[in-house]
């Protein structure tokens, strides 16, 4: 469990999309089904990143960030500030991606 909340099921693998309701912001499974694959470069630390969300694409690059845990993670690595790295051609039953794209404003 994590600050407090009750203790849920140990699954101890990835589920359907959708089996939870969405967020406030409309998005299913955000935490904890798998780490998902953002586009941007490693770098140790936030200094000097794109301040308007845009993908970091500078650094370390042979390394790509991978943010919000998953089934195999302790609850307090379930979050989506937390981020690891990996080199992108690495394969895990506990890595995947969301797909997303640009709306136009």
């Amino acid at each position: 469990t994590y600050n407090g909340s009750s203790k849920g099921e140990y699954r101890e693998r990835t589920i359907p999309v959708g089996s939870f309701g969405a967020n406030q912001f409309g998005l299913h499974d955000v935490h904890g089904n798998v780490w998902e694959w953002v586009q941007d470069c490693w770098n140790t630390s936030y200094n000097g990143a794109p301040s308007d969300g845009s993908a970091w694409t500078s650094g370390n690059c042979s390394r790509r960030v991978l943010r919000g845990g998953s089934w195999s993670n302790e609850p307090q690595h379930l979050r989506s500030s937390i981020r690891d790295r990996n080199r992108s051609v690495t394969q895990a039953a506990n890595n995947g991606f969301r797909v997303a794209r640009t709306l136009p404003r």
